[in-house]
């Protein structure tokens, strides 16, 4: 189990205590927290809390995480693009749709569920929901995505990651015409305080984030651009970019509500991937090509 434990700032006084834990991990959700809390894994001052209590200044609040529970995730025969495999990597190029790993709502279907069909070794440092993956891009983003094969791998991918060594460039669509070349996103990321479902650019309980944009075509309304990571935030380049003010097109949570474009979930293609392989040391580029759907936007805003 692991424990955490937090004495309430004066400037914290009054704040619901689900919405309080919320803040302090961008991964905890809203709905996570409060069944700790129902299942009395939240003490406040050494009581049982509750989820709607308001903190009083010096509050001590412990919080014991229990151990995730062991599902069962069945192997699927679903069809999976592979753009590369050896006996420590694969490289999957992921369609626009598919949850990377299981989830509450989404225990099969998955790329985990998929990969374990086709592997029958993963790394297991991520446990049973999350063998062998590394990263993570969200469900209506397609394209490349890197998954270990054995623990020494992955240690060696995730390092990677935290050096910034990799690299991950996306191809997008956005509203709006930008109309300088290039430029550098250097903004804060963290949860939305009023929809705990989202992030924004903040400077509460926030992480560094990066990203570093080049323009590829401009169109009448829209700019198909190139953004490559220097850090990897949870929805980095679609808050990023709505925080300069060129949303991405089709994006039901930070995109405009109406007058977008159509292909169900943001216009965001994960195309170039690139590390260095953890057994031979040998630096490894991977491309995937558009998806159709994104091509097909494309084609249309040309002939517009």
């Amino acid at each position: 189990m692991e424990q955490h434990q937090w004495t309430v700032a004066e400037e914290n006084r009054l704040e619901r205590l689900d919405k309080l834990l919320t803040s302090f991990n961008e991964d905890w959700s809203r709905t996570q927290v409060q069944q700790w809390i129902v299942d009395e894994h939240v003490k406040i001052n050494g009581e049982k809390a509750k989820r709607n209590y308001k903190v009083e200044t010096n509050d001590l609040i412990t919080l014991v995480i229990p151990e995730p529970q062991e599902l069962e995730i069945e192997a699927e025969n679903i069809p999976l693009d592979i753009v590369y495999e050896d006996q420590d990597v694969v490289v999957v190029n992921k369609p626009r749709g598919m949850v990377v790993h299981p989830a509450p709502g989404h225990y099969s279907g998955t790329l985990v569920n998929a990969l374990m069909h086709h592997c029958k070794d993963l790394s297991g440092i991520n446990g049973v929901i999350r063998p062998g993956i590394v990263h993570r891009i969200d469900k209506d983003t397609s394209g490349l995505i890197m998954v270990a094969k054995n623990d020494r791998a992955h240690e060696s991918l995730v390092e990677q990651l935290k050096a910034k060594t990799t690299r991950r460039m996306y191809k997008a669509i956005v509203h709006g015409v930008i109309s300088h070349e290039y430029g550098t996103i250097d903004a804060p990321i963290g949860r939305d305080k009023k929809d705990r479902q989202s992030m924004t650019v903040t400077e509460e309980n926030s992480r560094d984030a990066v990203t570093h944009f080049t323009v590829l075509e401009t169109f009448k309304n829209y700019t198909y651009v190139q953004c490559e990571l220097e850090t990897g935030r949870t929805h980095q380049i679609r808050v990023h970019m709505k925080y300069i003010g060129y949303p991405l097109a089709g994006d039901p949570k930070y995109g405009p509500k109406r007058k977008t474009l159509d292909i169900n979930g943001q216009a965001l293609h994960a195309a170039i991937l690139g590390f260095v392989h953890p057994r031979t040391g040998e630096e490894m580029l991977f491309e995937a090509p558009l998806p159709a759907d994104i091509e097909h936007l494309l084609t249309l805003l040309r002939s517009n």
